[in-house]
């Protein structure tokens, strides 16, 4: 039985995502809830609009929401707990940009989601050297004699 032809961007988006490693994925999400509020935003000046920026920040917060699930309220301590307050923070502020249609109360979301979004980007960095040192060096499985 063939495969159907796919996109060749789709297959390319969806190996990204398969061979992710955790911090990466956090990564994506981010990236996905700038890219839709940053959409949301231009598209709230008309009213002609105003359905393109809420498709958007629906789709921003569904993505919030899911970072919101991935919380490990047990072993994530502080962090975790400050992570939650702040994603609350932004659903709370994008419930009110979408009823208002002000693009201001957006734009702390995005900058704050771009800092978050890099802290998540390093420490996937980091992880991914830890695996690669550990792959290609002596790491705790050898069989030497």
């Amino acid at each position: 039985m063939a495969l159907p032809n796919k996109n060749p961007y789709d297959q390319y988006k969806e190996t990204q995502v398969t061979t992710a490693n955790q911090g990466k994925l956090i990564v994506m999400l981010y990236d996905g809830a700038i890219k839709f509020l940053n959409i949301a935003a231009e598209n709230m000046d008309s009213p002609r609009t105003y359905d393109v920026a809420n498709n958007n920040i629906i789709k921003a917060q569904d993505i919030i929401t899911e970072l919101l699930l991935s919380l490990n309220m047990n072993e994530g301590g502080e962090i975790a707990g400050n992570l939650f307050n702040l994603y609350m923070f932004f659903k709370k502020q994008l419930l009110e940009a979408n009823i208002s249609k002000e693009s201001e109360k957006i734009k702390p979301v995005i900058a704050n989601l771009k800092v978050l979004r890099d802290a998540w980007d390093q420490i996937s960095a980091n992880e991914a050297k830890t695996d690669h040192m550990n792959m290609n060096g002596k790491g705790s499985f050898s069989i030497e004699g």
